[in-house]
């Protein structure tokens, strides 16, 4: 005879059976869900103006995307509000038309005369920028423009 007894409890153990099937799960639903950024700002992020009539995109696939703003390395680049990114570099006015042919080759034909144009510039950026950027978009027959703003009152107060 022993002089101590174990006590038994009235708990079962929890059974780890199903536990890689919740773990699969998971990974599936975060792998679905996630979102990968597809381009690397190498502007400072815009600051965008505001306007009172904003309404959203339909195709966000068909967007091709011009960002206008100050470049992160100003040593390289300076410290103007005029530059502008395509995909993930900086560019020239020049550089455009190379650009929007190169993002209507990644489509079908059928859907080449519903592509938009949106431009994110910051408040601060140059007319002059964005005028040569609607030249050169009207060179290459890109009509359909549109201009990132956030919603809000245009008047500051």
């Amino acid at each position: 005879m022993s002089k101590f007894k174990k006590k038994k409890t009235g708990q079962p153990a929890i059974s780890t059976a199903s536990l890689p099937d919740i773990v699969f799960m998971l990974l599936f639903f975060f792998m679905v869900t996630t979102v990968m950024r597809e381009t690397n700002l190498e502007i400072e992020s815009p600051r965008l103006p505001s306007a009172t009539e904003v309404k959203k995109l339909e195709h966000k696939s068909l967007v091709s995307t011009i960002y206008v703003g100050k470049a992160k390395q100003t040593e390289k680049y300076g410290t103007s509000f005029n530059r502008i990114q395509l995909n993930d570099k900086i560019a020239t006015p020049d550089d455009i038309p190379a650009f929007i042919m190169n993002e209507r080759e990644q489509v079908s034909e059928e859907e080449i005369p519903y592509m938009t144009t949106s431009i994110k510039a910051d408040k601060e950026s140059n007319v002059g920028t964005l005028t040569d950027i609607r030249l050169k978009l009207r060179d290459v027959n890109a009509l359909k423009l549109s201009l990132s703003t956030q919603k809000g009152s245009s008047i500051s107060k």
